[in-house]
């Protein structure tokens, strides 16, 4: 009995073995690449969270934490201030040379302008339903809110802090990147489309379909080669020719992504996958499109910025505790987040 005890751990010893050693196999090859987590920035603060936007010129982060935007200094680390007055917080658009800066208010459809030296409030602007990702598009000078449960774009003159202009698209609107030469892209969560929006005109130029992407959400582009890149729900990104709307490629991504990055140095986009806790890399070899690397990042970490100045790729995430109990109203809750353990986490380039 002894005996055959010992023989039976020991084959189980070596069966979890093996399975131990393919499973850690796979997290080389999953970190094996060009990219590795660098620093992080521990922040705390309670709350969900939404998209990051990095403002180059003064080299700052701000987050959408709910009721407000984190401010956070990137040469320190450190919150240096907030946004308050928020009601849904989700996106944030600086405009250059104007210290001026507006934050979408989802629940109460507005954009909040405020004062980026400051931080204080300057004024609310009224939006369409739901806004949610909003961008400054340098060639018309505007801000642009994608009112995501309105289905319009709301289009804001940021001198005079006023609506000029809804562009009516249709459909749950997501993130949106602009060319600087007057086109602005914008993803279609529940049409599986990106529309091409004249951002001198305010007139859509095209609607295209992205192929087996379903329920794009963020979106980011490369436009030394005129390419874009949709992170969707049904763990694909799709490249897209921006000039034609042709489709170049669906690519494999991990679960839950929320946001795209585009990372100018090393020519590669990189989803966000906040179910899997991990960022997929895909670059362009040998004129075609792949996944060049899988890099474990922390569970939740669901969107993503690209900071120029020091070439890092930017996520948040914190640490969870149990779900509550399911009921008629919410029949998925999501688990708890636990105080104080809200976190930037950064990647680059080894």
């Amino acid at each position: 009995m002894k005996r055959k005890a010992i023989g039976s751990f020991v084959g189980m010893a070596i069966v979890l073995g093996a399975v131990g050693l393919v499973l850690l196999t796979a997290s080389v090859q999953a970190q094996d690449g060009p990219y590795k987590l660098g620093a992080s920035m521990k922040l705390g603060g309670d709350g969900g969270w939404d998209y990051l936007n990095v403002d180059e010129g003064a080299h700052r982060l701000y987050i959408a934490r709910g009721t407000g935007y984190m401010v956070v200094d990137l040469d320190t680390g450190k919150q240096v201030g907030e946004v308050t007055d928020i009601n849904g917080a989700h996106g944030v658009a600086v405009v250059p040379g104007m210290n001026l800066g507006f934050g979408t208010s989802g629940r109460d459809n507005m954009a909040v302008a405020f004062d980026t030296k400051t931080l204080k409030v300057l004024g609310k602007v009224k939006t369409g339903e739901g806004p949610d990702a909003i961008i400054y598009d340098p060639a018309s000078g505007h801000v642009m809110s994608m009112d995501h449960r309105g289905g319009t774009v709301t289009v804001i003159d940021p001198r005079t802090r006023t609506a000029v202009a809804t562009i009516q698209i249709g459909g749950a609107l997501e993130y949106a990147v602009a060319d600087g030469k007057g086109h602005v892209y914008v993803n279609v969560e529940d049409k599986s489309e990106l529309v091409d929006i004249d951002s001198k005109t305010n007139k859509i130029l095209a609607r295209w379909k992205l192929g087996t992407c379903k329920e794009p959400s963020g979106l980011a582009a490369d436009w030394s080669k005129g390419h874009l890149f949709a992170g969707c729900g049904n763990k694909v990104m799709a490249v897209v020719e921006a000039k034609s709307g042709k489709l170049l490629a669906n690519l494999p991504i991990g679960d839950g992504v929320d946001g795209t990055a585009f990372d100018e140095a090393g020519k590669v986009a990189v989803s966000a996958n906040g179910q899997d806790g991990t960022m997929t890399f895909v670059g362009e070899r040998k004129g075609k499109y792949e996944v060049i690397q899988t890099l474990v990042t922390k569970k939740g970490a669901r969107t993503i910025t690209y900071d120029p100045g020091t070439k890092q790729l930017l996520t948040v995430s914190a640490d969870f505790g149990p779900a509550p109990a399911k009921t008629t109203e919410n029949p998925r809750p999501r688990p708890s987040i636990l105080p104080d353990t809200f976190v930037v986490i950064t990647a680059g380039k080894k």
